[in-house]
């Protein structure tokens, strides 16, 4: 039985969004797979998980949505970070920073 993939945990796909976008504005797709790529496949974001996280971060202003068109020549729209987006990004790094090493020195010292 192949191992099963990891989900992601609770409050980490704004996360992830948030430091996707940080390089530049990109469609819903390119952000799914951007995340999929940077995690080497490990990563998938559902359209069912991703669309309302970005309509949720769109309405607490830090992303904001643009139409554009995609590499591939589509009109799109492409959503890209706010300034109070990219505070958010450095308060959740900083938190899940915190976390990482907490659970790292429970699973070290159990």
């Amino acid at each position: 039985m192949p191992p099963k993939k990891p989900e992601l945990l609770s409050g980490t796909l704004d996360l992830l969004i948030l430091r996707v976008l940080n390089g530049g504005p990109l469609h819903g797709f390119a952000i799914a797979e951007r995340i999929h790529v940077l995690s080497r496949e490990v990563l998938t974001v559902e359209e069912g998980s991703l669309y309302p996280a970005l309509y949720r971060m769109e309405a607490k202003g830090w992303i904001e949505p643009e139409w554009g068109i995609s590499p591939r020549g589509r009109r799109a729209k492409l959503y890209a970070l706010t300034k109070d987006g990219r505070k958010q990004l450095a308060n959740e790094q900083q938190i899940w920073s915190q976390m990482v090493f907490a659970i790292g020195d429970v699973l070290k010292n159990t």
